[in-house]
């Protein structure tokens, strides 16, 4: 049983293979909203629709932290907890799931 529960999903993260077309299509085919932002000292891009979010991450020039094996078309779900992130990973590493931390 788990120790703790996850809240919401925060956002989805697509590696694509082009930032522009997978824009025009999921703009232009689906109504979604093109945002633009900084992090990490550099400009991202993300779909909008509803309170729903998904980052693209260009492949072979993917931000920190990602997927262990990124490639195109790969997704990544990140959750949000109430419960402290190093307790939700003690409790993984005590129940034998192994825990990868991005340098």
């Amino acid at each position: 049983m788990s120790t703790f529960a996850v809240k919401a999903l925060d956002h989805v993260v697509l590696t694509v293979k082009s930032i522009p077309k997978t824009i025009d299509f999921y703009t232009s085919r689906l109504g979604m909203k093109h945002e633009t932002f900084v992090s990490k000292g550099g400009e991202r891009h993300a779909l909008s629709f509803g309170n729903q979010k998904i980052n693209l991450h260009q492949s072979g020039k993917e931000f920190e932290p990602k997927a262990q094996s990124v490639q195109p078309g790969s997704a990544d779900l990140c959750f949000i907890t109430e419960h402290p992130i190093g307790e939700v990973k003690a409790s993984w590493e005590a129940a034998g799931v192994g825990v990868t931390v991005p340098a």
